[in-house]
């Protein structure tokens, strides 16, 4: 049986404050309250999310069994199906992944209830709200989640599955909208300021000017008759190149955008590559082209996967490793997400790489058809090796060894002015 007071602070357990911080969200430096809510209605934020999230989903989760230099899909193990296919009876493997990694990039932990059947074999992978656990620091320096659903149940280590962020003691994930609030709080007053000049603010194209000598306007109605039309007579596409004559000393000068306007709109884009920063997004996957070149997407791609994205699927697959599989289970078995789709790039140079790869017999033709999702071919795993190339150990002793008249022939040719 777990105990709450085994969580006191005897046992040096988690700062409740601290977390309770996390969770209810801080205050920014421009005022604005930050919170996993609020920053997802930032839409450069929900995008890396979103981006991330989907990213992980799409790549098949494998459990694989190692046999000597070989590998193998462990299809017989009863994990496999349950991280491959189906985590749980309501979610697919896509919805489970999306959700988990939606959950690190909001708020940095991922939780999941484990369901284990009478043998011991997980059964389900039951996702959890992270607002509705938190880890606590139990005695033996393990961590123990307690259920914030009113039964404040605590469950060991063994029963949940926990994936953190980047994190400062080792028990609570921490995610950018909690470690960065002032970015992302100023990115949400730029985009609320923007929001109140449409509203409330008074935007001319132009103004019409009377001098002070000329008569007055005496009614509104005369007023609204002269501007109406003069709108009629020039706005519009129809319009367009016309000339105007003006009266009385009448005077039309056209309003520019002013400096604060032009000021607010490359705010909007600084905060978009200052988000993108945080999550190390490359801004042109979330739609933000104006420093991208059709050269250089592809390397970023290459780079989001490498740099960005390896390394969360690194969390998650030492995160289900130790959580899923038995020690005496991971010396022969490990799990591993598939990023070989996303490391390919275009079909010119995939052939190429495929024909060096051919050529110098290290690859086969079925080598290359698993590689494009093809069926193998029954002549197709013969390896080819170059003619001219050839072990020197193998060759005759004459010819490794270089004959007297040769080596005259070669001294001879050296010797020559």
């Amino acid at each position: 049986m777990f105990l709450p007071m085994m969580f006191g602070s005897g046992s040096k357990s988690l700062n409740y404050s601290t977390w309770i911080s996390a969770l209810s969200g801080k205050t920014a430096k421009s005022g604005v309250m930050v919170t996993p809510d609020t920053a997802m209605a930032v839409a450069a934020i929900r995008a890396c999310v979103t981006l991330l999230a989907e990213s992980v989903a799409q790549l098949p989760c494998e459990l694989y069994r190692r046999k000597g230099d070989q590998r193998e899909r462990a299809t017989d193990h009863p994990l496999y199906d349950l991280i491959h296919a189906q985590p749980n009876q309501k979610d697919t493997a896509f919805e489970f992944y999306e959700q988990s990694m939606g959950s690190l990039g909001f708020r940095g932990n991922a939780y999941s209830l484990i369901d284990r059947n009478g043998r011991g074999y997980i059964q389900e992978l039951i996702p959890v709200h992270p607002d509705k656990i938190t880890p606590l620091k139990g005695p033996d320096g393990l961590p123990y989640y307690q259920l914030l659903d009113g039964s404040n149940q605590i469950l060991p280590m063994r029963q949940v599955h926990h994936i953190k962020a980047f994190s400062l003691d080792g028990f609570l994930g921490l995610s950018p909208i909690q470690t960065n609030p002032d970015t992302i709080g100023l990115s949400m007053a730029v985009d609320e300021h923007a929001s109140r000049v449409f509203a409330n603010g008074t935007t001319l194209s132009g103004v019409i000017e009377r001098p002070k000598e000329a008569p007055k306007i005496d009614s509104q109605e005369k007023l609204d008759l002269l501007l109406n039309k003069f709108i009629e007579r020039h706005s519009g596409l129809r319009n367009s190149f016309s000339v105007a004559m003006l009266q009385e000393g009448m005077q039309y000068k056209q309003l520019a955008m002013n400096n604060e306007q032009a000021q607010l709109l490359e705010s909007r884009k600084f905060s978009v590559i200052e988000i993108c920063r945080l999550y190390k997004v490359p801004p042109h996957m979330i739609a933000e082209l104006e420093r991208s070149t059709n050269n250089n997407i592809e390397h970023q791609g290459l780079q989001y996967v490498i740099y960005t994205l390896l390394a969360w699927l690194k969390r998650i697959e030492g995160a289900m490793m130790r959580d899923l599989l038995l020690p005496s289970e991971r010396k022969d078995l490990y799990i591993e997400f598939n990023v070989s789709g996303m490391l390919r790039g275009d079909q010119k140079s995939r052939y190429e790489s495929y024909a060096l790869g051919r050529q110098w017999g290290w690859l086969s033709v079925n080598d290359i058809r698993r590689l494009e999702n093809m069926s193998p071919i029954p002549t197709g795993d013969i390896y080819l090796t170059p003619l001219n190339m050839l072990d020197t150990a193998k060759l005759p002793k004459g010819l490794t060894t270089a004959t007297n008249q040769q080596v005259k022939d070669i001294e001879a040719l050296l010797c020559r002015n």
